[in-house]
């Protein structure tokens, strides 16, 4: 005698949400990383002489001290 499976759809099984839930909760943490970042960093000032061109930040090369002989 063979017993035949029911096998329910895969929203009702449970390994397929357990499965996404690791790259879900990924997805959030980004999202709430990107917000913070651009509201409470986005616009700080440069204090140590360095100069903004877009992205970049360089900061002038100093004068080598003079040698002492």
């Amino acid at each position: 005698m063979r017993q035949e499976q029911v096998s329910e759809p895969w929203w009702r099984q449970r390994w397929p949400w357990l499965l996404m839930l690791g790259p879900a909760v990924a997805i959030v943490a980004c999202a709430i990383t990107i917000t913070l970042a651009f509201q409470n960093f986005s616009d700080q000032p440069i204090y140590d002489g360095g100069i903004k061109r877009g992205l970049v930040v360089e900061k002038p090369a100093t004068p080598p001290a003079a040698q002492s002989r």
